[in-house]
């Protein structure tokens, strides 16, 4: 089954609201011409309605990098699912290493998130991913298998159409390092796998699954070359628009 690839973009805590309008802006206009993959770039809360209004019409779409379980209620400083739809978003980051890392995230509480993103109309994006200490103890596989299935626990079919799935080794996120070519392969198969044995061999086929580690314009055309890699979730180099465009053209 075909699957569109999709290139998103993790601002993570940078840019002021006018910083976030100027490099949306003009990563629009770089894309006017580009076919055949999806783009996302996701930044904070503060920026998503002035990002989301300044790209309307674009083939670039927008994302929130998390969001709260609950519809609403006296949960002072956070963000509920239906408010971050209501300004333009269609993705949400889900699961990121850095919230479970600094943020003490569970995949229970992922599970949680899953669920209020799929109610409000949002594609969750699942990150999922080894710390290096987990690597080198071979803990690789039992790590994934926990965070996939605990994270996805007493989800539908009918609610996971919209799942994406990224692959994101905690050891190669801002570290200029990057997992190889085989260890990705090797993962992302594992990956595809473990959906079908959740699911269904449907489900697998279909679900995108997307590599996040120190993504960079001389890399990226080898991680897409990669059988089982439908796209990239990229942090720092997604900052700046003409780093990022040479990303999204990487089969140019």
């Amino acid at each position: 089954m075909s699957r569109i690839p999709l290139i998103a973009g993790n601002w993570k805590m940078y840019k002021t609201g006018p910083e976030a309008v100027e490099t949306a802006r003009k990563l629009a206009s770089l894309c006017s011409d580009i076919h055949g993959v999806e783009i996302m770039i996701a930044p904070t809360f503060l920026s998503l309605p002035l990002v989301a209004a300044s790209v309307e019409g674009t083939p670039v779409k927008i994302g929130a990098q998390n969001l709260h379980f609950e519809k609403q209620g006296a949960f002072t400083g956070e963000v509920s699912a239906d408010m971050i739809k209501a300004t333009g978003a269609e993705y949400v980051i889900i699961g990121h290493s850095e919230r479970r890392q600094y943020f003490g995230e569970t995949d229970a509480l992922v599970c949680k998130k899953i669920k209020s993103a799929i109610r409000a109309g949002l594609k969750p994006v699942l990150c999922v991913g080894e710390t290096e200490t987990q690597r080198d103890e071979e803990k690789t596989i039992l790590v994934l298998d926990k965070q996939v299935s605990d994270g996805l626990k007493g989800c539908g079919l009918d609610e996971l159409k919209d799942l994406i799935l990224a692959y994101e080794p905690v050891w190669a996120i801002g570290t200029g390092k990057s997992a190889s070519v085989d260890q990705v392969q090797q993962v992302h198969t594992y990956l595809r796998s473990l959906l079908e044995q959740l699911f269904s061999s449907e489900f697998s086929s279909q679900t995108r699954i997307l590599y996040g580690g120190s993504v960079k314009p001389e890399n990226v055309k080898a991680l897409m070359g990669i059988e089982d890699v439908d796209g990239a979730l990229v942090g720092g180099a997604s900052l700046d628009a003409g780093t990022f465009i040479k990303i999204i053209e990487y089969n140019r």
